[in-house]
């Protein structure tokens, strides 16, 4: 099992621009079913990606693939004419919450959004928006979703990436790819890594996802990386401490931020002597989290919580 995608998850790309190309082309070189693209001046045309397979997603696979993209007006259109259950937008920060509300007006199941810089009043007006949707929307500004051997929405390396036991969750890209690598290495493995996005408005949050991870069988123990700001890491452990059966390691980055200056993300800020790493860890350790002293320590962290 695994959570949010797997090999049976159909993908169009709202955004083609040249990020939009390039990450397609690497999905689809990892196996992803990636079916179509919404790009309105484009519509009616297709676009051409073909190269090596990379082995990593599905090592069976032939050693080259070649792929001609329909590309549509509307996500409705691509929809209807793909049957696709996901998206993920590579669309620049002015309209991509626009992008995001035509995804959930379309019914989709999944909307990743990678787009870094969206407005903050626009990700309330889209939050509200798929609020009564069946949609769920993670991101915006985060590296994406994916099941390694079967589905990668996004900007992730998949070569790092194996099948394996240990769910990740994560505010931070890099910060996941360094877990998941760690993970890798120890031979766990992964069931799915899931990067929330660093943004204070996002669509998906720490306890969404550890309560999918504490529901797939296949999950036996989750990796949480933090960050200075905001509550939601306290919020994720006081649910770690009520609902999880299944051990937890975590890393908190920002240890040495100072108060009232942004540390990379727009949601990383310590203001008002709120979202500090200190209490973020303490938070953490009172919830029976094992706790990684730096980041070369998270996967031995999981290691010490599987037992």
């Amino acid at each position: 099992m695994s959570i949010l995608v797997d090999k049976h998850t159909k993908v169009i790309v709202q955004g083609l621009g040249k990020t939009g190309q390039f990450h397609t082309d690497k999905a689809i070189a990892y196996g992803t079913a990636m079916v179509g693209a919404v790009h309105p001046s484009r519509a009616g045309s297709e676009f051409h990606f073909e190269g090596e397979t990379d082995h990593s997603g599905v090592p069976s696979r032939d050693d080259a693939y070649s792929v001609d993209l329909p590309i549509f007006a509307t996500v409705n259109e691509a929809v209807a004419a793909t049957g696709a259950n996901a998206s993920v937008v590579y669309v620049p920060p002015p309209f991509a919450a626009d992008a995001i509300m035509e995804a959930g007006s379309a019914g989709l199941d999944l909307v990743v959004a990678i787009t870094e810089g969206i407005p903050v009043a626009d990700m309330i007006k889209a939050k509200r928006y798929l609020a009564d949707k069946p949609t769920r929307l993670v991101g915006p500004n985060c590296p994406g979703v994916i099941t390694p051997g079967e589905c990668k929405i996004g900007i992730m390396p998949g070569y790092i990436h194996q099948r394996g036991r240990i769910g990740v969750i994560s505010r931070s890209g890099t910060l996941t790819y360094e877990a998941v690598h760690q993970v890798t290495q120890l031979g766990l493995g992964q069931t799915t890594a899931v990067g929330i996005g660093g943004d204070p408005v996002n669509g998906t949050d720490f306890v969404d996802v550890l309560r999918m991870f504490q529901e797939d069988d296949e999950t036996e123990g989750v990796v949480m990386i933090g960050e200075i700001g905001g509550t939601a890491e306290e919020e994720a452990a006081e649910f770690v401490a009520s609902e999880m059966t299944k051990p937890v390691a975590g890393f908190i980055a920002g240890t040495s931020a100072p108060p009232g200056k942004r540390m990379g993300h727009a949601g990383a800020i310590v203001s008002g002597g709120k979202g500090t790493a200190a209490a973020k860890i303490e938070a953490m350790k009172a919830a029976g989290i094992a706790v990684a002293e730096t980041p070369s320590d998270m996967g031995e962290a999981m290691v010490r919580a599987l037992g």
